[in-house]
């Protein structure tokens, strides 16, 4: 899977590369039980720095979708293609409402309005 950031992206690096593991995930592009690139590796390749790369690894570790695991790097984690589809809609869900200008409470209300 290619993982590709664009510097002219107002979001944030670390962010760009996270969402672009959760479409890989949730496309089918990247398997349960498959390793995600070393983050040094993946660091090199971006031309950014560690760091950032760590950051993105543990906000998809956050969401359930890797599992870090010491000498083993990031893997893709059994519940990840379910939880990836999910945080995938509500990451577009959150952009299309900060374009809009619609505030958490009234696209919470929203929400659950239709959930009901």
């Amino acid at each position: 899977m290619l993982i590709r950031i664009d510097p002219a992206d107002r979001a944030p690096i670390f962010a760009q590369i996270a969402a672009s593991v959760r479409g890989g995930i949730a496309r089918g592009e990247l398997g349960r039980g498959e390793r995600l690139p070393a983050a040094r590796d993946l660091a090199a390749s971006l031309d950014v720095n560690i760091h950032t790369v760590l950051r993105a690894y543990q906000e998809l570790r956050d969401e359930g979708l890797v599992e870090l695991r010491r000498g083993r790097g990031a893997v893709v984690s059994v519940d990840a293609p379910r939880n990836a589809e999910l945080a995938d809609a509500l990451e577009r869900l959150v952009d299309a409402a900060r374009r809009f200008g619609v505030g958490p409470e009234e696209l919470s209300l929203e929400i659950t309005r239709r959930m009901s």
